[in-house]
């Protein structure tokens, strides 16, 4: 059981426990404290500890990056969410005391928010923070995740864009001349990411094999290009190429031998003459501009590899195969991704079912039957 003091403007509400009493003092009227005391005494009643120490939002949300975040995911993780941190929730957020973080301060937030970012941005710093506070539940800092009480931002998602047949043979004719064109014609004929066609060694490449293996990527952090593994399981795979890439490759590779540029086993396979990796940004960027050049807009070099995949889908390829030839997490994934491109397929799916269904027929006296029941 609990009770509540007046301390000049604020409430104390003060509860025993088997450990020994909690404090925590509310600002604002008795109704408040009291509500506050029924939701402390209502997660003790669950055997949940209740939050303790005097952590700011602020501070926990340092620790989680320092003690969790830094340690299970990649350096790239860490300085996005570490980035979102600082320059976003912290401002606003980050003096609350972590006890005193309410569902109606976080809801106001993101209503804040809204006005300066996309709902998507939005969204990105729920998940955050909703990621940080269970930690705080799994250290028994506090005693639930009141990210479960807010509501996120409605974001439908972005539709992926792809290029049809047509478009993607003018962006190859308009990039034949770029020293771009066999990373980008390698990245629509397996669907790679940009950081694992970065990655590849000669050893990587099965030109007899008719396949690709993904064993590292390539990110560019503070000017410096790393090599990593990849972050799971099912984007360490093998991929199978068609016959026209490979022959491509090795025919790219006696031209890199006939200019003396270096093609051994750990050398990478995209790279400038002297054999230093190609800069991912800069890729990027020659992508987008060469698209644009081409009369497509705009065009991402990821959406080279959703391109991949929609033809695979529009050329009838089953969504399992697809899913791990991109490396995705779950066929689920790979179906939600590319939903509106499946839903497109729908009339060609039922022409071919048209050929295969007989015409129905109808059984004598059916009709008058169905008139004079």
């Amino acid at each position: 059981m609990g009770h509540l003091r007046k301390r000049g403007k604020s409430w104390q509400i003060c509860i025993y426990t088997p450990t020994g009493r909690y404090h925590e003092t509310v600002q604002g009227s008795r109704a408040d404290a009291k509500a506050r005391m029924i939701e402390l005494e209502a997660t003790h009643s669950k055997s949940v500890p209740l939050p303790r120490g005097k952590l700011t939002v602020g501070q926990h949300l340092d620790n989680w990056l320092d003690g969790y975040v830094k340690s299970q995911c990649s350096q790239r993780t860490y300085c996005g969410y570490e980035s979102i941190v600082r320059e976003h929730i912290k401002p606003a957020l980050g003096r609350i005391g972590l006890k005193r973080l309410t569902p109606q301060v976080i809801q106001a937030f993101y209503g804040n928010e809204c006005k300066k970012v996309s709902a998507r941005s939005v969204a990105a710093y729920h998940r955050l923070l909703k990621q940080a506070l269970s930690y705080g539940v799994r250290q028994e800092i506090i005693g639930r995740n009141i990210c479960d009480l807010v509501d996120p931002p409605r974001w439908t998602g972005r539709v992926v864009r792809t290029l049809t047949p047509d478009e993607l043979e003018v962006l190859l004719a308009t990039a034949e001349t770029s020293q771009f064109y066999p990373v980008i014609y390698t990245a629509v004929s397996t669907g790679l990411r940009q950081a694992e066609l970065l990655g590849l060694r000669w050893r990587d490449l099965g030109l007899d094999l008719l396949s690709i293996s993904v064993s590292r990527t390539l990110y560019k952090r503070g000017g410096i290009c790393v090599f990593k593994e990849p972050k799971t399981a099912r984007s360490r795979r093998r991929v199978a190429m068609t016959t026209k890439l490979a022959l491509f490759l090795g025919d790219y590779k006696q031209d890199r031998l006939w200019l003396g540029m270096p093609v051994g086993l750990d050398d990478l396979v995209f790279c400038h003459q002297d054999g230093d990796p190609l800069d991912p940004s800069v890729l990027s960027h020659e992508s987008a501009r060469l698209a644009k050049a081409a009369g497509l807009g705009s065009v991402r070099f990821h959406d080279l590899r959703h391109t991949f995949a929609s033809l695979m889908l529009l050329r009838g390829a089953k969504p399992k195969v697809i899913s791990e030839a991109l490396g995705h997490s779950s066929v689920a994934f790979t179906m939600d991704t590319y939903s509106h491109i499946i839903e497109g397929m729908q009339e060609d799916m039922m022409a071919l079912l048209d050929e295969v269904i007989p015409p129905g027929t109808r059984r004598q006296g059916q009709a008058s039957n169905s008139v004079n029941p």
